[in-house]
């Protein structure tokens, strides 16, 4: 691949699965960054890691890799519980940051994020790297340029019970160390709040992607035989109504897209398990001419593409693509709402919601 003459001196915090199957990879692949530090507090699997994708230096404390003044910017490839603090940490050390999703798990943290964000001045890139998916792109492309108003929008994400069988024919297995740092509570003691966070982050950016902010959530929750199935109903502040269905996890194939329905045209999008790096099936409607055109967006790796555009507005001051600060936060804000919804099973205002996920 082309290598544009400046690099961003990328240094990677974390070198579990995340960082494995996505970020490390990414940071070889982009066109205008550097795999310039790998760091983690397991010595073993730092050495492991770091004789495959040679990285200029290896660090075991994230605090040394930030003094380093060759590193530009940091990817976050943590367990959530660490994002917010882990980002203070890097923007108030001088340095750019890419931190995985969700920003955050409380609204009021993620607050505290955004102060020192604007404060510093540097980029903070949220980690939704489907907004980098090409066949999300030309929808998104779509909606603001020929759409025109929105009506109505009905989105999925629904893991299968057989993802696994899936993906591990496709990856390598993840290299581990007994040395790992771990959270001092396991993140999957909550079934609901982990699962928000890890897959219905996801439903909720897109859809914010879309559609814009959202204002109003009302929930519901079903969980039987093992399986968790969120109905939320939407209010956008431009009027559309939306139905989000999270459902984790189906007895069928990976299920995940949506449905956008508009004064000029529609949209139907299929999404694919995200580890197939393959680009959403997206057919655009244009009323105008009857016509249905799909693109074929042959570049899937939508998180070397988040990286590329990280690095670009880094280095270039390009246009933020990616998912701002204030994205995250109007991330969390809403997951909070869904479950404060389920919990009471009012209609929850998502702008004035505070608390954890």
């Amino acid at each position: 691949m082309a290598q544009d003459a400046r690099q961003l001196r990328i240094g990677v915090l974390g070198a579990g699965p995340i960082a494995q199957f996505a970020h490390l990879e990414s940071c070889v692949k982009a066109r205008n960054a550097e795999l310039y530090a790998i760091c983690d507090a397991a010595p073993d699997l730092l050495e492991r890691i770091a004789a495959y994708y040679a990285p200029r230096r290896t660090f075991t404390d994230y605090d040394t890799m930030l003094a380093d003044p060759d590193v530009d910017a940091v990817i976050i490839a943590t367990s959530d519980t660490w994002h917010v603090e882990a980002s203070i940490k890097a923007l108030e050390a001088g340095k750019a940051v890419l931190c995985e999703k969700p920003i955050g798990v409380s609204v009021e943290e993620v607050e505290r994020l955004r102060e020192v964000v604007r404060r510093t001045g540097r980029v903070l890139q949220v980690g939704h790297m489907k907004r980098f998916d090409p066949g999300l792109e030309a929808a998104k492309a779509f909606i603001d340029n020929e759409m025109g108003q929105q009506l109505a929008l009905k989105a999925w994400y629904c893991d299968s019970t057989h993802r696994y069988t899936m993906t591990d024919a496709v990856q390598p297995l993840a290299l581990k160390s007994e040395a790992q740092k771990r959270p001092s509570h396991n993140p999957k003691a909550d079934l609901r709040r982990y699962y928000m966070l890890a897959h219905g982050s996801h439903l909720v950016d897109t859809a914010r992607f879309l559609c814009g902010e959202m204002t109003e959530v009302r929930a519901r929750l079903s969980e039987r035989f093992g399986a968790s199935c969120w109905f939320v109903e939407t209010s956008f502040a431009n009027g559309t109504l939306g139905h989000l269905d999270l459902t984790v996890a189906v007895r069928m194939d990976w299920f995940e897209g949506f449905q956008l329905y508009g004064e000029n045209g529609s949209i139907l999008a299929r999404t694919y398990n995200p580890w197939y790096y393959k680009s959403s099936d997206v057919e655009i409607f244009h009323e105008a001419d009857a016509t249905t055109r799909r693109v074929l967006g042959a570049d899937g790796h939508f998180f070397r593409r988040q990286l590329e555009g990280f690095a670009d507005t880094v280095l270039t001051g390009a246009r933020q693509r990616g998912a701002t600060i204030e994205d995250g936060l109007a991330s969390v804000r809403g997951m909070a709402a869904i479950a404060e919804s389920v919990r009471t099973g009012q209609a929850v205002a998502v702008p004035s919601m505070s608390g954890a996920v």
